[in-house]
C-alpha cells in the first residue's frame, strides 16, 4: 500500500477562498457541486438532504437513547440482580467502549461497500438488540444485548459525522454538525429523563419495548430514504506553478466580464494567512442521468478497484499522527466522560438519602443537560459558523480553518466550574439546583468542544475525513470508557470534592492544547501536510480540493463562475508557499 502525503491529496491545507474579493463578497461554495451530475449529494434538494441527515440522526438518537437512558434504573437493576454499583455500571461502560472500538470496524466497511448498505444492516440490528434487552432474564443477558446494541449503534459515530461533508458545505459544516452532537448528547440526556418516568410508571423493561419500537420505525426510514451518499467527484487538477497578475487577467478576459481582482492573502491581513494553491477544474463534458428511486434503494454502490478491504483497515491508523486529531479526540473524551459519570452517579446520589427521590424525579436532573447540550450544539456549530464567516470576510475572504477554535475559551471556563459546582455540591449535601446548574454546565463542553473540533479535522483533512473522524470518535470511547469505568472507585477514594476538582483541572489541561494550534495551527498544518501518512481510495468521495483560481467555482446562490485561465509565465507571481492570490476575472 503507497502512502501519500495530506499535501498529495489536498494542497489548500484547508485555507480557502471563502468569499470573493469583488464588492457583493458573493460566498463560494467548498466543495463545488458537480453541475452535469443530478446525483452528486451536493446537488440533492434541501429536503432529501434533510430526510437522509435526520434519519441517521435519528439512529444516532436511539442508539444512545436506550443505553445512556437506562442509567436512572441503575439503583433498582442493583437491588433486582443484587449486584453492587461498579457492577451495575457495566451496563453502561462496557457498551460506551463498544461504541468506540467498533467504529475501527464500521468505517473501513463502508469505505469499501457504502455507507447504505451499513446503516441499513445495523440500524436493524440495532432494533433486535432491543427485542433481546426487553427479554433478558439475566444481569449479563441485558449486558449482552447492551453491547450488541453498542456495535450496531458504533456505526454512526464517525459515519454519521462523515455524512455532513458528503450533503452539505463548508459553511453549513458547523451547524449541522451541532444537529449530530444533538443527536447524541440528546440521547443520553433526553433518554435517562423520560426513563425515569417509564421505570416509575411500569418498569425499566417497557423502556427497552419503546427503543424497540422507535428503532424499528427508525430502520424503516433509513431503508426507504437514505441514498447512498459516497461520491467520487468528478474532479481533475492540474497544477500551475505560477499565476498571471490581475491587469494581466482583464487583458485575458472576455469583454462582457467584469474583473474581479481577488486581494492578496498575506501576513499584513492575518498573521496566520497562507498562500493559495492554483489549479483547474474539470468536470465530465457529458450530463449524468439522475437514478430513479429504485436505483436509489439498492444497497450496492461498487467496490474501490485501487484498494483492498485489508488496506481499509490499516489506513486510519497513521492519522493519529496528526495534533488537531489528537486534540480532537481528547476534548471530546473528557467532555463525554464527565457528562457520562454524573449520569452514572446521580441515581445513587439522588435516590438515596438525603435527597431520596423516585427514579422519575431524579431524571430530571437532564434538563439542565439538555439545555446545556444545545447551547453547546448552538456555540459549537451555528455561532462558530458564523464567525468563521465574519472572520474571513475580514480576512480579504479566505478562511482559516483556525477560526472554529477561537470561540472554545467559552466551554473552556464553563465546564471546569460545573465540575466544581457538581461535585462541591454533592459532597457538601446542598440543594438540588448546585447538582443541576453543575450538570448543565458540564453539559455544555459535550457539545460545543466535539463540533468545533470536527468540523476543524474535517476542514483541514477533508481528503481523508472519514478515517480523521474514525479515530476522533473511536478513541475517544475507549477513553472516556477508562474515565467511567474507574469513576466509582475514584469517588469512593478521593470523594466527590476531590474526584471533581481534578476533572476540572484535566479539561483545562486538554483545552490548553489547544493554543498551539490558534497560534500555529497554518505552519502545524503546513508541516503535517508533506508528512508521508495518508492514502485515500479514487471512490472515497472527496477531491483533491483547489483555491479560487481555475476553469470554474460554485457560488452560494447557485450560479456558475467561469474564471479566466492565467499565463504560466508570469514571474511576478508566487507559489503557495508564500505568494499572491491570483485574480480571477468573471
Amino acid at each position: 500500500m503507497r502512502l501519500r502525503s495530506l499535501n498529495e491529496l489536498d494542497s489548500s491545507e484547508g485555507t480557502v477562498q471563502l468569499h470573493s474579493t469583488s464588492n457583493d463578497g458573493r460566498l463560494i461554495l467548498h466543495p463545488a457541486p458537480n453541475p452535469r451530475d443530478p446525483n452528486d449529494p451536493l446537488r440533492w434538494p434541501r429536503w432529501k438532504k434533510h430526510v437522509c441527515f435526520g434519519a441517521v440522526c435519528a439512529f444516532t438518537f436511539m442508539t444512545n437513547y436506550a443505553l445512556g437512558g437506562l442509567a436512572p434504573a441503575f439503583y433498582v437493576l442493583s437491588l433486582e440482580f443484587d449486584k453492587t454499583q461498579s457492577e451495575t455500571t457495566a451496563l453502561l461502560s462496557w457498551p460506551v467502549l463498544v461504541l468506540g472500538l467498533f467504529n475501527f470496524f464500521w468505517v473501513p466497511v463502508s469505505n469499501y461497500f457504502g455507507k447504505r448498505p451499513v446503516f441499513v444492516f445495523a440500524s436493524l440490528l440495532l432494533a433486535l438488540a432491543y427485542l433481546w434487552g426487553a427479554v433478558a432474564q439475566s444481569f449479563e443477558s441485558l449486558l449482552w444485548s447492551n453491547i450488541i446494541a453498542a456495535f450496531a449503534g458504533s456505526s454512526t459515530e464517525a459515519l454519521g459525522a462523515s455524512m455532513v461533508n458528503d450533503l452539505y458545505f463548508l459553511h453549513e459544516r458547523g451547524t449541522y454538525l451541532g444537529i449530530y452532537m444533538n443527536a447524541i448528547a440528546g440521547g443520553n440526556t433526553l433518554g435517562p429523563l423520560i426513563c425515569g418516568f417509564v421505570v416509575t410508571g411500569l418498569s425499566w423493561r417497557w423502556h427497552k419495548w419503546i427503543a424497540l419500537i422507535l428503532s424499528a420505525v427508525t430502520f424503516c426510514v433509513v431503508l426507504l430514504f437514505c441514498p447512498e451518499t459516497r461520491y467520487a467527484r468528478p474532479h481533475s487538477i492540474e497544477q500551475e506553478g505560477t499565476a498571471s497578475s490581475s491587469s494581466q487577467s482583464a487583458s485575458q478576459s472576455p469583454p462582457d466580464e467584469e474583473v474581479i481582482p481577488d486581494a492578496p492573502v498575506d501576513k499584513s491581513l492575518s498573521s496566520r494567512s497562507k498562500e493559495v494553491s492554483t489549479g483547474h477544474l474539470a468536470f465530465e463534458e457529458e450530463p449524468v442521468p439522475k437514478k430513479t428511486f429504485s436505483q436509489e434503494l439498492s444497497l450496492w454502490s461498487g467496490v474501490p478497484k485501487d484498494t483492498s478491504l485489508l488496506e481499509l483497515f490499516i489506513r486510519p491508523f497513521p492519522l493519529i499522527a496528526y495534533p488537531a486529531v489528537i486534540y480532537s479526540f481528547l476534548g471530546y473524551a473528557v467532555s463525554l466522560g464527565w457528562v457520562l459519570a454524573i449520569n452514572v452517579l446521580s441515581p445513587f446520589v439522588l435516590q438515596a438519602p438525603p435527597y431520596g427521590w423516585a427514579a422519575s424525579v431524579q431524571g430530571l436532573i437532564n434538563v439542565p443537560g439538555i439545555i446545556g447540550n444545545l447551547l453547546g450544539a448552538w456555540l459549537g456549530g451555528w455561532l462558530v459558523d458564523r464567525y468563521s464567516d465574519w472572520r474571513s470576510k475580514k480576512n480579504a475572504g479566505v478562511f482559516q480553518p483556525e477560526m472554529r477554535l477561537h470561540l472554545l475559551v467559552i466551554p473552556a471556563l464553563i465546564v471546569p466550574a460545573g465540575c466544581l459546582a457538581f461535585g462541591y455540591g454533592v459532597a457538601e449535601q446542598l440543594h438540588w439546583t448546585s447538582l443541576f446548574f453543575g450538570y448543565g454546565m458540564v453539559a455544555v463542553g459535550l457539545t460545543a468542544q466535539p463540533v468545533a473540533t470536527m468540523a476543524y479535522v474535517s476542514d483541514i483533512y477533508l481528503p481523508v475525513n472519514m478515517d480523521a473522524l474514525l479515530l476522533v470518535n473511536g478513541l475517544k470511547n475507549i477513553v472516556a470508557f477508562g474515565l467511567l469505568y474507574g469513576i466509582s472507585p475514584w469517588v469512593s477514594a478521593d470523594g466527590y470534592t476531590g474526584a471533581f476538582g481534578a476533572q476540572a483541572g484535566i479539561y483545562v489541561l486538554v483545552m490548553l492544547l489547544g493554543v498551539p494550534l490558534v497560534l500555529f495551527g497554518q505552519r502545524i498544518r503546513h508541516v503535517t501536510a508533506d508528512a508521508v501518512i495518508a492514502r485515500k481510495s479514487s471512490t472515497a468521495g472527496i477531491a483533491p480540493r483547489m483555491r479560487f483560481e481555475g476553469f470554474a467555482f460554485f457560488a452560494a446562490d447557485g450560479c456558475f463562475i467561469r474564471c479566466t485561465e492565467t499565463s504560466k509565465g508570469d514571474q511576478g507571481a508566487k507559489d503557495r508557499r508564500g505568494g499572491d492570490l491570483m485574480d480571477v476575472a468573471v
